[in-house]
């Protein structure tokens, strides 16, 4: 009998240097950015035409979906591969954040594929470079290969324009663990768009009431990159700050890659604000960091952020402690946590509680991986119509520890309701997340630190 290749094991002996050189390595000859992009990545890529990607056929059924069992692979089902695409910004704006958000969905992958013998996992991944034309070129190469269903973007700029142009045209499900855009929540999807991270609406609200009651803030500003992530979570927390009676003062938008953003660092802070709010990406965050501390003290006012500019090495980056900047992140306080760290960190030597949306990522592959379990096929129309059936209420319990288990009831017809790393995963009619637990946090010398997680509903 043939044994699996256990490729968890083979990361773990890469090392660290090995595992940092193949999450990096973004198939750059496949994924470079197309002319008049920039080659950094931006999101900011809404108002461009993106009607004349083409539609591409989907195989309802791929060829080698089942296959003749080996030993004794799962009470009754048939041995048959799951395939999957993995579709992720790791260059561009979101190369600092994204490779950690791809190992996390490789490696819910690569466990169910270990794990099972009765399922086989098929994988590729496209590198988006976080921007909207290479991001529907890559959907495009998943669909033309026979992927019924797509864990990602990250982008919410991204996930829009593929979902629009690609995925949802071609009957592909899609499951982003990061993007975040009140934005999605409204699109005409047909059913086919799922998140396992919650709307941008609710982050809002934490942000505004951290601002108000935690930080004493009475007015407040906002700079915010020029995309459907950025200008949605503004309009948001505009929204969630005057209906807490506080007053916003200046609404400042940024194009990325900019060489210098002190004059809408100095439109934003005009009127002398208590608390600015700064949404983007670590690549222009640097920047607009650097900008502010040549020109204001930490005491000038104290500024807050979202998941986007969430990184370790900012503080470093920039040259100064940051004690001044707050911040907010969806974080994974799901019944699988433990279990996703220890994988992780036996996978990758490394924490995955130091970057967001990493327990997201995990889930989203394991719910499209148990729907298509469920659904019997390689069928995107067949995978959507199971989401929210093996993820809501109801059921046999399938979290990370049992996921190979959970396969194989899904396949044989059992009700199941998976509880994943990042929450308990429960998708309301449009695929959103209803709920979720933010870490409320600190920049200071070397890194953040995490005050407490704050748990949030609509």
């Amino acid at each position: 009998m043939s044994r699996k290749i256990r490729r968890r094991k083979v990361l773990k002996g890469l090392g660290v240097a090995g595992v940092a050189g193949l999450a990096g390595c973004a198939q750059a000859g496949e994924d470079t950015p197309t002319e008049g992009d920039e080659g950094d990545g931006g999101d900011g890529g809404d108002g461009e035409d993106m009607s004349t990607a083409t539609p591409t056929e989907t195989p309802t059924a791929a060829e080698g979906d089942t296959e003749t069992a080996e030993g004794d692979g799962g009470d009754g089902a048939a041995s048959r591969t799951i395939r999957l695409g993995i579709l992720m910004g790791v260059t561009g704006q979101l190369s600092d954040l994204g490779p950690p958000i791809r190992q996390a969905a490789e490696l819910a992958a690569d466990y169910m594929d270990e794990e099972s013998d009765a399922f086989t996992v098929d994988y590729q991944f496209e590198d988006t470079a976080t921007d909207p034309n290479t991001g529907i070129s890559a959907a495009e190469s998943l669909v033309s290969s026979g992927y019924p269903m797509i864990a990602g973007a990250l982008s919410s700029t991204v996930t829009i324009q593929t979902a629009n142009n690609v995925t949802v045209p071609n009957g592909v499900v899609q499951c982003s663990p990061a993007s975040t855009s009140p934005a999605i929540t409204d699109l005409e999807d047909n059913g086919y768009l799922y998140r396992t991270t919650p709307t941008d609406a609710l982050q809002a609200e934490v942000m505004t009431q951290i601002g108000r009651e935690r930080l004493e803030a009475s007015t407040t500003a906002t700079l915010a990159l020029n995309n459907d992530y950025g200008q949605g979570l503004a309009d948001a927390y505009v929204s969630a700050w005057e209906d807490a009676g506080g007053t916003v003062q200046q609404e400042v938008s940024f194009e990325p890659g900019a060489s210098s953003y002190t004059s809408q660092l100095s439109s934003a802070l005009q009127d002398q604000p208590d608390l600015l709010m700064i949404v983007g990406y670590p690549d222009s965050g640097v920047r607009i960091f650097r900008d502010f501390y040549n020109d204001y003290s930490q005491d000038f006012c104290d500024i807050i952020v979202p998941d986007g500019l969430q990184s370790g090495s900012l503080p470093g980056d920039v040259g100064n402690s940051m004690r001044n900047v707050w911040g907010t992140a969806p974080t994974s306080t799901g019944p699988g946590r433990e279990t996703f760290d220890s994988l992780y960190q036996e996978a990758y030597d490394s924490d995955p509680s130091e970057s967001p949306f990493t327990g997201q990522s995990f889930d989203a592959v394991a719910v499209l991986a148990l729907a298509n379990a469920a659904a019997g096929e390689n069928s995107g129309e067949a995978i959507r119509d199971q989401m929210q059936a093996v993820a809501n209420e109801g059921g046999e319990t399938v979290t990370p520890e049992n996921l190979a288990e959970g396969l194989e009831m899904a396949a044989n017809g059992t009700e199941i309701n998976y509880q994943g790393a990042s929450s308990a995963i429960e998708f309301d009619d449009v695929g959103d997340i209803a709920a979720a637990t933010y870490q409320y946090y600190r920049y200071q010398e070397g890194g953040f630190e995490v005050i407490e997680n704050i748990d949030y509903s609509a």
